[in-house]
């Protein structure tokens, strides 16, 4: 029985988080290790309220930037926003992910960084 109970705390654990109280987003970056080229998939889990207006993500690295800002509609917005980033070459990346409010002041900030290995890393 004790076996039981470990292994299932051990699923609540790590299994993905779900917005719930008091939590504005959520956001879950895979795999948090890759080979380059990589792709990277950004999910945003957003808690519907009328103060949203946009979602921005911004992926940075010393050799690499990207960032996309997609509008959302407040409560009527989809839950979960899913950003694709492909062929990231190697490197050490922040990956950030704002939720803005109306007049574009940040309401929730979530950072994860991944690590991309180059070919030369591998050998």
């Amino acid at each position: 029985m004790r076996i039981r109970e470990i292994f299932c705390g051990l699923l609540l654990t790590v299994s993905p988080s779900t917005v719930g109280a008091g939590e504005q987003m959520t956001m879950k970056v895979s795999p948090e290790v890759a080979y380059a080229p990589a792709d990277l998939v950004v999910q945003a889990s957003i808690e519907a309220d009328p103060e949203n207006r946009a979602i921005e993500v911004v992926v940075d690295s010393p050799d690499f930037y990207r960032s996309s800002l997609i509008e959302l509609e407040g409560e009527f917005a989809p839950r979960t926003t899913v950003f694709r980033l492909r062929n990231l070459p190697g490197g050490r990346y922040v990956v950030t992910a704002r939720l803005l409010g109306p007049s574009g002041q940040p309401r929730s900030t979530l950072r994860q960084t991944v690590t991309v290995m180059s070919p030369n890393e591998m050998r």
